[in-house]
């Protein structure tokens, strides 16, 4: 009697390991409720801000394990957009992006740190290739969790915001004021929001 206690109760572990491992599931970004912008101090006095405008990628949330997690994206460098567009050609030439040579920009996760369940809260590190250069960064993750909307597809949804210095990915222009102070900050503070749509079964194959 004690063994076949002892092989349900290992058979139950078991089971709900595997539903564990199911939790997990791969969300297309939907680029149309979700955006990547930046902003930049300008002058030293203020900051601008900018967005990309396409950008595609997937990442796999499981609400119950961080260590299933992962994400990658790829953003077209050509689709900055600082809403003046001399100043949006410029960006796009070798003095910052170099859209021609270096085409995309391109972000994949590594790990999950410091997950707080109660608040939603967790930090995301990951290479991101950019101008060329990869280096790591870290990520702040406010996760918003899951939902299935009126035509009851599930959505997921996440933010993230972090720090880069654009010297460390060789984008090193500048212009030095009569002053002797800078037209540009070497900060570049990042915002991501991001909303994942689950294909349906028949869009898995």
């Amino acid at each position: 009697m004690k063994k076949i206690k002892k092989v349900l109760l290992y058979s139950l572990v078991l089971a709900f390991s595997i539903i564990g491992l199911s939790l997990a599931e791969t969300y297309k970004i939907d680029p149309y409720h979700s955006d990547i912008t930046f902003k930049i101090r300008h002058l030293m006095i203020s900051k601008v801000s900018g967005r990309f405008e396409q950008f595609s990628g997937e990442f796999t949330y499981d609400g119950k394990d961080p260590k299933n997690w992962s994400a990658q994206s790829e953003i077209q460098a050509a689709s900055i957009n600082t809403s003046i567009p001399d100043r949006d050609k410029h960006l796009r030439t070798p003095d910052f992006f170099d859209v021609e040579k270096y085409p995309t920009l391109q972000f994949k996760s590594a790990k999950v740190s410091d997950y707080d369940v109660k608040n939603g809260k967790a930090k995301l590190t990951g290479l991101l290739t950019m101008h060329g250069v990869t280096k790591e960064v870290m990520l702040d993750l406010d996760i918003g969790g899951t939902i299935k909307d009126p035509q009851g597809t599930t959505r997921s949804g996440f933010e993230a915001t972090g720090k880069i210095n654009r010297k460390d990915f060789g984008i090193a222009y500048n212009k030095i004021l009569d002053n002797g102070g800078l037209a540009l900050g070497e900060e570049v503070e990042i915002s991501i929001h991001i909303e994942g749509v689950l294909p349906k079964p028949e869009e898995k194959k």
